[in-house]
C-alpha cells in the first residue's frame, strides 16, 4: 500500500486543545442559556464582580474579566443603563463606587440556575463519562473556592 493512500493518524493528544475545545462548548453553551436573561458569559462575569468585590476599582475589574478598562466602563454603563447596577463614580479617575442592585442580584440568582443547568448537561450523572472526570476534577481542585463562592 502507497504512503499516498494511507489517512493521517489521529493528532497527539494535546491537554490545552482539548481544555480550549470542551471551553468553546462550555461558553456556547452558557451563551445559550444565558440568551433568555439578557446576559452572556462576558456581562455575567462582570456582574459578578461587582456583586463579589464591592468598591472594585475599573481597573481591578478590567484585570477579573480580562478586558481593557475602556470595556469596564462601556460595560458597566450598559448594566448601569439596565438598572442592574449603580455607578456612583462621581468623574474619570475618581475612586469607583459601583454597586449591584436588587434587579441586578435577582438576575445573579437566576442566572446561577442557568449555569447550574448547564454544568448538569455537560458534567452531571448523565454527561459524557470523560467530561464528568473534567468535571469531577475541577470540583476537587477549586473545591476550596466553591465554599466561599457560595455567599
Amino acid at each position: 500500500m502507497s504512503t499516498e493512500n494511507r489517512r493521517p493518524g489521529p493528532p497527539a493528544t494535546s491537554p490545552s486543545v482539548i481544555i480550549l475545545t470542551l471551553a468553546r462548548r462550555v461558553e456556547a453553551e452558557l451563551n445559550t442559556a444565558l440568551a433568555p436573561l439578557d446576559l452572556t458569559v462576558a456581562r455575567l462575569g462582570l456582574l459578578g464582580h461587582i456583586a463579589g468585590v464591592p468598591g472594585a476599582s475599573f481597573s481591578e475589574l478590567a484585570r477579573m474579566s480580562g478586558i481593557t478598562v475602556q470595556s469596564v466602563h462601556g460595560s458597566v454603563k450598559s448594566l448601569a443603563a439596565a438598572g442592574l447596577v449603580r455607578d456612583h463614580t462621581a468623574r474619570a479617575g475618581s475612586a469607583s463606587a459601583i454597586e449591584i442592585t436588587p434587579e441586578g442580584a435577582r438576575l445573579l440568582d437566576a442566572a446561577k440556575e442557568a449555569v447550574a443547568a448547564v454544568d448538569t448537561t455537560l458534567f452531571g450523572p448523565e454527561s459524557d463519562p470523560l467530561q464528568r472526570q473534567v468535571g469531577d476534577a475541577v470540583r476537587t481542585a477549586f473545591g476550596a473556592l466553591g465554599s466561599s463562592d457560595a455567599s
